[in-house]
């Protein structure tokens, strides 16, 4: 007994988690993992890379 108050404010929270629109701040989230900002901009250029090779096979 007493478990579903528990779990009700779990449900809560969970769906806050889902389907809140409090977006994802990747530049701090870098800063608290201690990434290194030119680890950073290499994946974003190999990212783009990757993306044009993609898109010069397909024509």
């Amino acid at each position: 007994m007493g478990r579903g108050r528990a779990k009700a404010k779990q449900a809560k929270v969970a769906r806050r988690l889902k389907y809140g629109g409090a977006g994802t701040d990747l530049d701090r989230l870098r800063r608290e993992l201690g990434a290194d900002a030119s680890v950073a901009e290499e994946n974003e250029r190999a990212e783009a890379g990757r993306a044009g090779a993609d898109d010069a096979e397909t024509e």
